[in-house]
């Protein structure tokens, strides 16, 4: 049964997504214990210490800016909250965690032949706004699967340059005519110019607005809606940004990778491909060293547990951990924000939510899992 109580609370908010000041940076170079990290290998895991549905409620109600938490387990809703008018099945800007989503539809069009492959040059896809380059400009040799990791090489249009390029008359060509400043596949660079770049290519390899192939092809499927998208000068669908989903909607999505893909008996995306998504391509890729990126998705530890999540500027996490079964959703508001509020919810992560799935997977799966 669900367990809804209101949270008088405004949101919770997270630095480094997909606005102009937003802190995310590059990845930084690798380092031993983060390579470790990012392989899955064994970490000790102590049996953890009870954790009621009262503690619970009380972390939760600790974090000031949270305005909706969904934890399900073993398929099954464990603990809700909302408060700010939110709703299981009300949509709200995700920000950047729609870059999960994205990765879904690339998923697809690839499985539906709508991409040729990964390795797919975009120059083949877009190919008005490349006329403007040489047949040797290194932009052409950008493909679906750099911009998979934000791997392309140009220079960002996220964090200081944001504002000026959302303010741009052509998103697309103002975001190809970015500086080269890696080779491609080189380096992870946050951009949501890549992200956008790779909704463009979905959108004239699928014939179809980008919105019309997630409804139709993969919500539809999950028996949920999407709510607002925003769209560019030119009509394209924001490429890892401002989509809106419910709790609901994100919840069915975390489903969708914990099964590997499958949904009611169906192969949704192609076979071994949340694995491919789930496999750190670049590690510390954020200011903070604890997150390494897959195709997309965010990776990290939680008490030695490997987490893929999606993460969007405002509070907007999507948690999958895989050996707990189990999906987390906490949603804030991208109007509020005070420093250090991310940091927190990996704190409650860590010191309260895991301990608490843990306890109840070991009580279903026995002792020693």
């Amino acid at each position: 049964m669900r367990n809804r109580c209101l949270l008088g609370v405004a949101a919770l908010l997270v630095c480094g997504v997909c606005v102009p000041d937003s802190r995310e940076s590059e990845q930084h170079t690798a380092d031993p214990a983060s390579a470790q990290r990012a392989t899955g290998s064994a970490t000790e895991r102590a049996a953890p210490l009870p954790v009621t549905d009262e503690a619970l409620d009380a972390e939760l109600a600790a974090l000031p800016r949270l305005t909706a938490f969904v934890l399900a387990q073993h398929g099954r809703v464990l603990r809700e909250h909302y408060g700010a008018g939110r709703t299981f099945e009300r949509p709200v800007n995700i920000k950047s965690a729609s870059k999960g989503v994205l990765n879904a539809l690339t998923g697809i069009a690839l499985q539906r032949g709508d991409l040729r492959s990964l390795d797919a040059r975009i120059d083949e896809y877009l190919t008005e706004p490349f006329a403007e380059f040489a047949a040797d400009d290194p932009r052409r040799a950008i493909t679906v699967r750099h911009l998979l990791t934000m791997s392309s090489g140009l220079r960002s249009t996220s964090i200081h340059h944001y504002g000026a390029w959302v303010s741009s008359a052509d998103w697309i060509r103002y975001a190809l005519r970015q500086e080269m400043v890696h080779a491609p596949g080189e380096r992870m660079v946050y951009s949501t110019g890549d992200t956008h770049l790779l909704a463009a290519v979905l959108t004239e390899a699928t014939g179809m607005s980008l919105r019309t192939f997630a409804q139709r092809h993969l919500f539809d499927e999950l028996g949920v809606e999407i709510g607002g998208w925003d769209r560019d000068p030119q009509g394209y669908h924001f490429g890892g940004n401002n989509m809106a989903l419910s709790p609901r909607a994100l919840l069915a999505l975390g489903r969708l990778y914990l099964d590997d893909g499958r949904h009611a008996g169906r192969q949704m995306l192609p076979p071994g491909w949340v694995e491919q998504s789930w496999t750190p391509r670049f590690l510390n890729s954020s200011y903070n060293l604890r997150h390494d990126y897959g195709w997309l998705w965010w990776h990290t530890r939680l008490t030695g547990y490997s987490t893929w999540f999606a993460w969007g500027y405002g509070g907007q996490f999507l948690f999958v951990l895989p050996a707990l079964d189990a999906v987390v959703v906490m949603l804030g508001d991208p109007d509020a924000r005070t420093r250090g509020d991310n940091n927190r919810v990996y704190s409650v992560m860590e010191r309260t939510i895991v301990p608490y799935l843990q306890a109840r997977h070991r009580s279903i799966a026995g002792p020693d899992t």
